[in-house]
């Protein structure tokens, strides 16, 4: 909700957004008499370096650019002071005009409006350097120069410096001609008064973009005492501004439309820190209830603690039309325009007036003729067209109903749909920390060390276990630990102990065997086997959860869905081959860390893929890199170049369906696309007719929901495992937190779940946290598909388990021995 057109900041100033405008990077014309001194001085300066430097300056989220200082030097005549500040300017890099009298200076500061004046204020006899401050200050532009008086030596008592001040002096600077003690002067002053005046001479741009802004703009302090509202804030309300700032919030009239707790809500998440945006009904001055967009923001300062919250409203309704007819015009749907028939009340209009009313006749014409086009266009998005379906649909709508529409519509505006909204931090600590760092990319912030973490080196095989050839060769002992892995109940720790280390290629062998992989891939089983090995090798033994174990029970899971009934209904050979290949390798080189970990730590893989999906993005593209390098290890080498294309893409959109940061979405979409009509069909025909049954199974659309929910239920399938491997996987997982908050610690980065600390961390109630949130919903989804009771029995058995543990108050993975 910023402002509606773009602003450019000047005044030797120039606001950056990600590439330096011209400003900024073309040196500007050297004055000569700024060099040589003022013609009407008198007095020789000697000429500073040509030289335009930029200096970057951070002013909050603001990149501001200055160039070379501007110095002026006021001295009756020249002595030793004067000379060592002229080489002192020269060796800072400053420009530099002199002045005789104060005549002359006044006259060439309104000419050049320096950052800094120097007056000597040692002799009185030649001029009265308390009033030519005075003069300077008298003039607009010195608001933001700072001033220093050259005062003597004391010879007994030290004077006061109030004169100087009342006088307009920032500064005084006791007489010292070395020319170092200058220069260190100009370096202090340059960073501290100046830069300080620097910035606040930027706050007069922002206000200006305030004043222009088309949202309405509310500042209050940290008293919720109004200090400033901008003219599109009191066009909006019907206030002046001098009827509004220094007023406390709490006296300025509220919509009784408002729900009772809405302001209690408000102020809780504010006085917090944190941000709040919503619906909210203020009330204008002549009584009228308008309903807005708002955003509250607070603002740290000083201290650390909060000093002012900034307000953008945006109306929803039209009620608040501009006095001036014109001034805004209704954004209307290609749907309305072509109906002519709904015209609603309640919809939203689209302010232009930031691009026209301020532009020229042709700039304005160009801006309706766009707006026009875009309106023309066919092309609407669904939510697009669901919008406007209730749009009209609340034309002759009870208003019951029509506010209730009103609600819907204010969720449907929303870009997580898909996404419940989490409580308080005090409320549940565990279930925070637990989703905000599975579902969180990053916090996009760096500490003051910034930690690059690469990935570890590929770990190698035990060279004194022999890999076997083909099926046929593995060893006997292995084998009969894998008799039973058809079975949900099969023990994958006792496969990782009998290969040390290594299941995911013995099991791998007879998985893919099972289901044909080889036949179907057209590879000789030695390929498969090498293949096997390579992306085994690539997973990280040393990390206590993600290892080729985990990739290993995942196929297991995989293979096990696969031979369910509905599942192989639904999907195509090509599909089974892309859901086995892709639990293989949905987590090769992980670190052992998470994606808010990388992002945080300002990885290589973070930079690489921008912040977004980095572990999953990571796993598919290595996946491929390590495939297709060599041919005695690459499965798809035979195949043809479109089914190849196909597979490919099948597995990347699986691997890529493991990052949580959309679990909700997949798992509502699995609901509403196919549990639903399924259940619909079955309720109007006894088991559904045949044919509408296959159609929701088959389409394209659903065989790639099905693909997503089965990986996604493998992939985090632990709580639904027999109880000993559940609290095996719970002991490994938490571990590989632990790791990660500790090494948080050391590095200096923020904790992103600061609850696994080993020191306090209570594994029962993380592990109840993950099953209410993640993994119930999704697995009665998956059950009411696949039909999976022994999984659910499991899930339940495992929660019980949990729930004892913490209501017992144990923290660790088993109660106490009796």
């Amino acid at each position: 909700m910023g402002c509606a057109s773009s602003i450019h900041i000047s005044d030797r100033v120039v606001y950056h957004s990600g590439k330096e405008s011209e400003d900024s990077h073309s040196p500007q014309q050297t004055n000569a008499s700024q060099h040589q001194g003022n013609p009407a001085s008198g007095l020789p300066v000697k000429p500073a370096s040509c030289k335009t430097t930029l200096t970057e300056v951070q002013f909050g989220p603001m990149k501001l650019f200055k160039d070379q200082l501007q110095v002026l030097l006021v001295f009756a005549k020249e002595d030793s002071q004067s000379n060592g500040f002229c080489l002192a300017c020269e060796k800072a890099n400053f420009r530099c005009s002199a002045a005789r009298t104060p005549e002359s200076a006044v006259e060439c500061f309104q000419e050049k409006h320096h950052d800094l004046v120097i007056i000597d204020h040692r002799h009185s006899r030649h001029f009265d350097a308390e009033a030519l401050c005075r003069s300077i200050r008298a003039i607009n532009s010195s608001e933001n120069t700072v001033i220093v008086a050259v005062v003597k030596r004391p010879d007994r008592e030290e004077a006061s410096v109030m004169p100087l001040i009342n006088a307009g002096f920032n500064r005084r600077y006791v007489e010292n001609a070395n020319m170092m003690a200058c220069y260190n002067e100009l370096l202090q002053l340059e960073h501290g008064e100046l830069r300080a005046q620097f910035k606040l001479r930027a706050r007069n741009a922002i206000f200006t973009a305030l004043e222009q802004s088309q949202e309405a703009i509310e500042i209050t302090s940290e008293d919720q005492v109004i200090q400033y509202v901008n003219p599109a804030y009191e066009c909006v309300m019907g206030y002046q501004q001098g009827e509004l700032i220094g007023k406390e919030i709490i006296e300025v009239p509220k919509s009784e439309k408002n729900k009772p707790d809405l302001l209690e809500t408000i102020n809780s998440c504010i006085r917090k820190g944190k941000e709040w945006q919503g619906i909210y009904y203020a009330k204008k001055k002549n009584g009228d209830s308008i309903q807005q967009n708002v955003k509250i923001t607070p603002v740290i300062g000083q201290g650390g603690k909060i000093r002012h919250y900034v307000s953008i409203n945006r109306p929803l309704n039209d009620n608040n039309k501009s006095d001036k007819p014109g001034d805004r015009v209704q954004a209307e749907s290609q749907t309305d325009i072509q109906s002519s028939k709904h015209k609603d009340r309640r919809k939203g209009s689209l302010d232009v007036r930031s691009t026209t009313s301020r532009g020229s006749d042709g700039s304005s014409q160009r801006r309706h003729s766009s707006m026009a086009r875009i309106h023309s266009m066919t092309i609407e998005a669904p939510i697009t067209k669901v919008i406007n379906i209730i749009n009209a649909a609340q034309e002759s709508s009870p208003m019951l109903v029509a506010e209730a529409l009103d609600r819907v519509l204010e969720i449907l505006r929303t870009t997580e749909l898909y996404s419940p909204q989490l409580g308080t931090k005090d409320e549940d600590p565990h279930t925070n920390d637990l989703v905000g760092g599975l579902m969180m990319d990053g916090l996009r912030r760096l500490s003051g060390n910034e930690c690059i973490f690469s990935a570890k080196p590929p770990h190698h095989m035990p060279s004194h276990l022999t890999t076997p050839l083909s099926l046929n060769d593995i060893p006997p002992r292995i084998a009969q630990t894998m008799e039973n892995e058809d079975s949900w109940d099969f023990d994958i720790f006792n496969l990782e102990a009998a290969t040390m280390k290594r299941p995911l290629t013995f099991l791998g062998l007879q998985i893919f065997s099972r289901f044909g992989v080889c036949e179907f891939l057209n590879c000789p089983e030695a390929v498969l086997r090498s293949w096997l090995q390579v992306v085994e090798a690539n997973y990280h033994s040393s990390n206590s959860y993600h290892n080729s174990t985990h990739a290993a029970d995942v196929l297991h899971a995989t293979a096990y869905f696969l031979s369910k009934e509905r599942v192989k209904q639904s999907l195509d050979p090509i599909d089974e081959v892309a859901a086995l290949i892709a639990a293989t390798v949905h987590d090769v080189d992980h670190p052992g860390r998470t994606n808010s970990f990388l992002c945080n730590a300002g990885s290589e893989l973070a930079i690489l893929y921008n912040d977004t999906a980095v572990l999953e993005s990571h796993h598919a593209a290595l996946a491929f890199q390590i495939t297709t390098r060599d041919d005695k290890s690459n499965i798809f080498k035979n195949m043809e170049r479109n089914e190849y294309r196909t597979l490919r893409q099948a597995i990347i959109d699986m691997v890529l369906a493991t990052e949580m940061t959309k679990h909700f979405e997949h798992v509502n979409k699995f609901v509403n696309s196919i549990n639903k009509p399924l259940a619909a069909l079955e309720e109007n025909g006894g088991n559904g007719d045949e044919d509408s049954v296959k159609g929701v199974l088959t389409s394209p659309e659903n065989r790639i929901l099905v693909k997503r929910m089965l990986i996604k239920c493998a992939d985090i399938s632990n709580p639904c495992r027999p109880q000993e491997l559940c609290i095996e996987w719970a002991g490994r997982i938490s571990e590989e937190y632990f790791a990660q908050t500790d090494e948080e610690k050391r590095q200096c980065l923020p904790v992103v779940m600061p609850v696994f600390d080993r020191n306090t961390c209570s594994i029962p109630k993380s592990q109840i946290s993950f099953i209410d949130y993640f993994i119930t919903d999704m697995f009665d989804a998956w059950d009411a598909f696949a039909d999976l009771p022994n999984l659910m029995q499991h899930l339940d058995n495992n929660f019980k388990y949990w729930k004892g543990l913490d209501d017992r108050k144990l923290h660790k993975l088993r109660p106490p021995p009796e």
